[in-house]
């Protein structure tokens, strides 16, 4: 998107040339798609409606097209490197979409004034030239949504005024609102967030949501340009489409929780554990099970902290206990062990998760209660470890 003030001023210049040439008569509003059950669903979607009752047109304007055969496309959304485009597409094309999917669809009419609707106009023109529509795609701060509101904000001949948002919330909370429902989306992601993420943030960032600009539109008034009076920024809602999806219908991925899943696997470790104790050997099956999932784990977190530029990844504090360290010290730990040896990777693994789970409730960061027992399955091994080398050491002397 182009300098604000320059995008004005070609808007003006636009408007002042045509004079006293007649005008189309056109009518922009905001849509806003109810969420979908697929990942990239979870989080609505927002969108720019043009109808033209002079020429009989009506189009969509769509700030979220992307284009999946893109060369190395999951490697640069991994990275936080992902361009996004703006398309334009027929009305109904777009509602047969949403209509299949059973998503409802709402439309927010704005209340615009006959030089606002052609300096909207021709802004969505001059964002759509080829040279302009790729930008690079941020979810929090440069997304769908935030492009659609300051497209018609740029638009305006005043100052926009919204209600205050939700006091003292974070990205996190939003996105957990949103991925309630999917416990295994929601840990996922929350595995990925560091710090950042649980920081308040303004009314204006809690617009990056659909619903939420849609809300905050429905409030909003104009205040200025030349005029002492307020108005709406929405002159009408109405439900295009409602919503036809069937939560009972829903598929569940997999019918445990992470929470359940995880709680399940402390039971058979601590099991494990005991008889292995009991006998004086290791199960070295666990222990390839568990700390290659920390590893594995630890991978996706490091790559994100050092390398990707998505906002929000680059100050987890889980990357304390979940780096990829354990791929290389499980060889070195079995073989101590074996060998009947005290491993130091066990020794330096024991003090970091204790210290990560006594001074968790200080961490700044909101870590999922998924995680403690999960840690505590780690710190049960390894204790183990230390333990049966301890007793094969004393029954040697």
């Amino acid at each position: 998107m182009r300098n604000k003030l320059i995008l004005i001023l070609i808007n003006l210049c636009t408007w002042c040339s045509l004079g006293a040439v007649e005008h189309d008569s056109l009518q922009f509003s905001l849509l806003t798609c109810e969420p979908g059950t697929q990942v990239y669903e979870l989080f609505g979607h927002t969108a720019i409606r043009c109808r033209n009752f002079t020429k009989g047109t009506d189009v969509v304007y769509n700030f979220g097209m992307f284009d999946f055969n893109t060369p190395n496309f999951v490697m640069r959304f991994v990275r936080g490197e992902t361009d996004y485009q703006l398309g334009m597409v027929p009305f109904n094309r777009f509602e047969w979409e949403y209509a299949m999917r059973g998503s409802a669809v709402k439309e927010q009419i704005l209340g615009l004034q006959d030089y606002e609707t052609r300096w909207l106009d021709t802004l969505l023109r001059d964002n759509y030239l080829p040279e302009n529509r790729v930008y690079r795609y941020n979810y929090f701060y440069d997304n769908c949504t935030s492009r659609a509101r300051d497209c018609i904000e740029l638009s305006l001949n005043g100052t926009v005024m919204y209600p205050p948002g939700v006091k003292g919330a974070t990205f996190r909370d939003w996105v957990r609102r949103c991925t309630k429902d999917h416990p295994w989306t929601d840990f996922g992601i929350n595995l990925c967030l560091g710090a950042e993420a649980d920081r308040p943030i303004s009314s204006r960032s809690q617009m990056f949501l659909p619903e939420n600009l849609r809300q905050a539109m429905s409030h909003a008034t104009v205040h200025g340009g030349g005029s002492s009076s307020i108005r709406k920024l929405v002159k009408s809602e109405v439900e295009i489409l409602p919503s036809m999806r069937d939560e009972d219908e829903e598929s569940v991925a997999f019918p445990l929780t992470p929470m359940q899943t995880v709680l399940i696997l402390t039971v058979l470790v601590l099991a494990c554990s005991w008889y292995e104790w009991k006998h004086r050997r290791v199960w070295w099956g666990v222990d390839v099970l568990l700390f290659l999932i920390q590893g594995l784990a630890g991978c996706l977190i490091a790559f994100l902290f050092f390398f990707s530029v998505h906002p929000t990844v680059g100050s987890n504090y889980l990357l304390i206990i979940f780096n990829p360290l354990p791929l290389i010290g499980l060889p070195w730990m079995i073989n101590s062990v074996r060998k009947g040896k005290i491993c130091p990777y066990d020794i330096g693994n024991v003090a970091i998760l204790t210290l990560f789970i006594s001074f968790l409730p200080l961490i700044p960061q909101k870590i999922s209660l998924v995680i403690v027992p999960l840690a505590l399955n780690l710190l049960v091994r390894s204790v183990l470890h230390l333990a049966i080398a301890r007793s094969k050491a004393k029954c040697e002397v």
